[in-house]
């Protein structure tokens, strides 16, 4: 007899499979090539870095402050996702051949525990971070994380259910880390 919980996670599971499969055998020949680029051009918080040194170079004191504030929340997310959760996690990454996910849009399969995604966590928490100090900014910021987010699950190298919780981890660190910041600074 199943509990509760583990009828829950089964459940989980079987959905977070089924959208996987769904956008797996989705025809998206336009969107392939960009989103794979996207995804490729995550890879180590590139983007985050990249809009951090346009905040702090043409945003004035508050731009530098905000990509302070998104940078240090990407660094306190990138540790407590790779160095914590995805050790403790343990979940397998998707089988894509078995998805028939279309090579055309795929990346480097990575080795690492597929929950949660790093990619959305960071992505998220940089914004959530920025927005903090530029709170305009955020917006465009999340939006792209969004689409960095639903990228890792195009190109076939997470569930939905991952790139959601990294998401959610991801803006929460941030809160975490940027409050904290402020108080010391106070």
């Amino acid at each position: 007899m199943s509990t509760p919980r583990s009828g829950w996670l089964a459940d989980l599971k079987r959905v977070d499979t089924a959208v996987y499969a769904a956008v797996a055998t989705t025809p998206t020949e336009t969107l392939d090539h960009a989103l794979r680029g996207l995804s490729r051009a995550a890879d180590y918080s590139r983007l985050s870095l990249t809009a951090a040194a346009l905040l702090a170079t043409f945003g004035g004191s508050d731009g530098r402050h905000a990509a302070a504030m998104g940078l240090a929340s990407v660094g306190v997310t990138s540790g407590v996702v790779n160095l914590v959760v995805k050790p403790l996690a343990t979940r397998r990454r998707p089988d894509r051949e078995a998805q028939e996910v279309p090579f055309a849009r795929q990346v480097r399969m990575p080795s690492s525990s597929s929950f949660p995604s790093g990619h959305s966590a960071a992505a998220f928490a940089f914004a959530t971070g920025v927005g903090h100090t530029l709170p305009d900014v955020a917006g465009p910021l999340r939006v792209l994380a969004a689409v960095v987010a639903y990228s890792r699950v195009h190109t076939g190298v997470h569930y939905h259910g991952d790139v959601v919780a990294g998401a959610l981890l991801g803006a929460i660190l941030a809160q975490v880390t940027t409050h904290a910041l402020e108080a010391r600074r106070s």
